[in-house]
């Protein structure tokens, strides 16, 4: 199955479109690949479920609480 590609015209940072471009040269890949894998990869990180806030507190909190444990675990 081929793709259907649509054309559209956007504005890039300077900056950053040289990087892309510099990018593209030394992993020997086209411009237009890397940015359907950024956008791809964009949109998987909006699509992907998050945290809800009080998980992602209390989760911090434990770090404070049972930090010399989560050590020695580690060890």
């Amino acid at each position: 199955m081929r793709d259907t590609r649509e054309k559209f015209i956007t504005e890039v940072d300077t900056e950053n479109l040289s990087a892309l471009r510099k990018l593209a040269e030394s992993e020997g890949r086209p411009l237009q690949g890397l940015v359907d894998e950024a956008l791809a990869d964009l949109i998987d990180k909006y699509n992907k479920p998050r945290p809800r806030p009080h998980v992602m507190a209390e989760y911090l909190a434990s770090h404070k609480t049972y930090q010399s444990l989560y050590k020695k675990l580690a060890e």
